[in-house]
């Protein structure tokens, strides 16, 4: 069991109940795999209804995570807020039978809340993260930095490239 607990989901949902919390990078086992390197989450979940009247679990996550930028390989703070609505369905194959496009979740008399807001922060997190715009580690030091590939224009030029004298040619 998590630090945040359990609940009954069906119950929870028909109680119309409602837990909240915060919860750190240390109770988001799944996040830290993914390379987060820390995490601010506060969260609420209400029981209740979804629009069509099914028994549903309304999550909402707000905070900001640490990734790594995959462009610099900074750290790239980013701000999550997100409301999900949990349809409850009582089995995998109602689950996988669903010809809509409704979030849905399977009841269970004890399912770890930390888990859910886990869930949820992980879909919303970007396939890639990354800053709009990079600081390049040569802005960082203060040079500029000329490319690798200037030096092998160099090369070419100077007639030691693939095309220079210690090539020999076919032809």
């Amino acid at each position: 069991m998590s630090r945040a607990g359990t609940i009954d989901g069906r119950r929870f949902a028909e109680a119309r109940e409602v837990v909240t919390g915060a919860l750190a990078i240390g109770d988001l086992p799944r996040l830290a795999q993914m390379g987060c390197e820390a995490a601010t989450l506060q969260y609420t979940v209400r029981g209740g209804e979804d629009a069509a009247g099914r028994a549903a679990l309304t999550v909402e996550v707000g905070g900001e995570v640490r990734l790594a930028c995959q462009r610099c390989l900074g750290a790239l703070e980013l701000p999550l807020a997100v409301t999900s609505v949990l349809e409850l369905a009582d089995s995998e194959a109602e689950i996988d039978a669903a010809e809509d496009e409704r979030d849905r979740v399977l009841a269970a008399k004890s399912m770890d809340v930390a888990a859910l807001v886990e869930d949820e922060a992980i879909l919303a997190l970007p396939m890639v993260p990354m800053h709009a715009s990079c600081e390049t580690a040569a802005a960082r030091e203060g040079g500029d930095r000329r490319s690798p590939f200037a030096a092998l224009a160099g090369l070419q030029e100077s007639g030691a490239g693939p095309r220079g004298p210690h090539r020999k040619s076919n032809t």
